[in-house]
């Protein structure tokens, strides 16, 4: 890990989770997870180095998310939903679109491979599904999932979470907020595929 000293330009973890657009807490997981490098003072007070928080900023947004199968934009009166896919492992995120993008769904598919991406497009986007992984390096699927279900601003969503932990390590986390669907893997795809769809039909009977 690169050397940090107080002599280098430093902000507070607030400062560091205004730029990257993350919470507070968010941040302090990248730092203790060694994503994002950091010191404390003598009083206990953690400082981050700007290029840290720039250097995290560029990596994280350097992958741009794969080509959805719909057009892009999200336009008022649209007639497809959005779903949103947060999966790191590289080739469980090829299956979801290899699956998904064969069900002919009446929706714009977006593939995210971490946990930051996705928040950037929650706010870009507030996508109508997210179907995300727990477990991933800095920001993972329950900072993703307690960000927008606790952000007044961001409109309802329909959640899923798919992952290979039990009921005692969710509850261990919390358990999952009310409405939040889950799905065990190895995944299930007639599963999700009923799910998908079920949510695509809600989304084009409230467009009508």
């Amino acid at each position: 890990m690169k050397s940090v000293t107080e002599n280098d330009e430093v902000c507070t973890t607030q400062r560091a989770a205004e730029i990257l657009g993350v919470s507070v807490s968010s941040v302090q997981q990248l730092v203790e997870s060694g994503a994002i490098d950091a010191w404390k003072t003598r009083g206990g007070h953690r400082r981050i180095p700007m290029t840290a928080v720039l250097a995290y900023k560029g990596h994280a947004g350097a992958t741009t998310p794969a080509a959805p199968t719909a057009p892009a934009a999200r336009q008022p009166g649209r007639e497809q939903a959005t779903i949103l896919v947060v999966e790191d492992n590289p080739m469980q995120r090829t299956l979801y679109q290899k699956h998904l993008g064969a069900w002919n769904l009446p929706a714009q598919l977006v593939f995210c491979e971490n946990g930051y991406q996705a928040l950037l497009e929650v706010a870009r986007r507030q996508p109508d599904i997210v179907v995300t992984d727990i477990v991933m390096d800095g920001i993972d699927g329950y900072e993703l999932l307690n960000t927008i279900v606790n952000d007044p601003q961001l409109r309802p969503m329909h959640i899923a979470i798919v992952s290979a932990l039990g009921e005692a390590d969710l509850d261990a986390r919390g358990g999952l907020p009310p409405g939040v669907v889950f799905f065990s893997k190895p995944v299930n795809y007639d599963e999700l595929r009923g799910y998908l769809r079920a949510g695509c039909a809600q989304f084009v009977r409230a467009a009508k």
